[in-house]
């Protein structure tokens, strides 16, 4: 079994393009075609398993959707573990406007889970035999799912001695760390909706990660602030990355570039600076791709050395 697993209940075949120029009524051609697996925990597994990590992703397939999905998943070279759902796994969309070079991403509401189909992806995480070190849970939950999914996943993996990640927003993200988790990665958006409030400089943002991590509620938390750079507070440690230099050419997969390498050095044994460091600079190189390709490792290894760390 994998040192990691990854848990995606809400999975997707993502379908990337580039056309000229977005207008109403006409036909848009796309001038290229791209189809990759989605979803958090997925994006996050297959970057661990560029990176050399042992990664097992767990996700529902419903339909030819659910079927195409999963190829893609293992023709990147990750083990798949899967549950069956009655309705067809969801397709998101990605456009890239040529002129602006702005994208356009349409994400499609996917299926709704019955409480059979839920629970089945909870056994099975619970089947893994022997038990992963990391559970990471990421990405936001179908409809039909309760908000108390990852909560319910940070107790299975307690229960088994693993180390809990978790990856999400709004309500499921507030009642996972109410039960507590070894570690969240908010953006800065999601981190203020966790705390009910605005956080307008680094010194708000540091405050309300140290009150998680004092609380009990995350043993720590990794803030991904794009064009501000990158924040972990632990118990004891403090550590700053500023953005790096460069032309983004894409946003998408920046935060999942950004955790998976996090989660693949931790679990190889890296010290956490070295861990936050590999972090940034992944999340930096997915800038570097189109459509949802994510992060190469060829780019993380070059864009490393420019990664300046402060620490508190």
């Amino acid at each position: 079994m994998s040192d990691i697993v990854t848990i995606t209940p809400n999975p997707a075949v993502d379908v990337s393009t580039t056309v000229e120029k977005i207008v109403p009524v006409a036909k848009l051609r796309g001038t290229t075609q791209q189809r990759d697996p989605g979803g958090g925990g997925i994006n996050v597994a297959r970057v661990i398993a560029r990176l050399g990590g042992d990664v097992t992703a767990l996700y529902p397939v419903g339909g030819p959707t659910g079927l195409l999905l999963k190829q893609l998943v293992e023709k990147e070279g990750v083990a798949s573990h899967t549950w069956a759902t009655a309705e067809d796994t969801r397709e998101d969309f990605f456009v890239q406007e040529r002129v602006s070079g702005q994208p356009y991403r349409f994400i499609l509401p996917g299926p709704t889970l019955t409480e059979a189909e839920w629970q089945a992806g909870l056994a099975l995480l619970a089947a893994q035999d022997p038990f992963p070190r990391f559970v990471v849970g990421s990405g936001s939950l179908p409809r039909g799912v309760p908000a108390d999914f990852y909560a319910r996943v940070a107790t299975l993996a307690r229960s088994h001695g693993a180390q809990f990640v978790l990856d999400t927003s709004g309500p499921a993200l507030a009642a996972a760390v109410a039960g507590g988790v070894d570690l969240i990665k908010p953006s800065l958006h999601e981190m203020q909706e966790l705390v009910g409030g605005a956080l307008p400089d680094a010194t708000a943002w540091e405050k309300a990660a140290h009150a998680l991590v004092a609380s009990g509620k995350a043993g720590a938390v990794a803030l991904t602030m794009g064009h501000l750079g990158a924040l972990l507070v632990t118990r004891h440690r403090v550590l700053r990355a500023q953005p790096l230099t460069m032309v983004p050419v894409n946003a998408v997969g920046a935060g999942d570039s950004f955790l998976g390498a996090l989660v693949a050095k931790l679990a190889a044994g890296e010290l956490l600076d070295e861990a936050f460091r590999f972090a940034v600079a992944a999340g930096a190189a997915a800038l570097l791709r189109t459509g949802t390709a994510l992060s190469d490792p060829a780019d993380v290894s070059r864009l490393l050395a420019d990664v300046r760390l402060e620490t508190a």
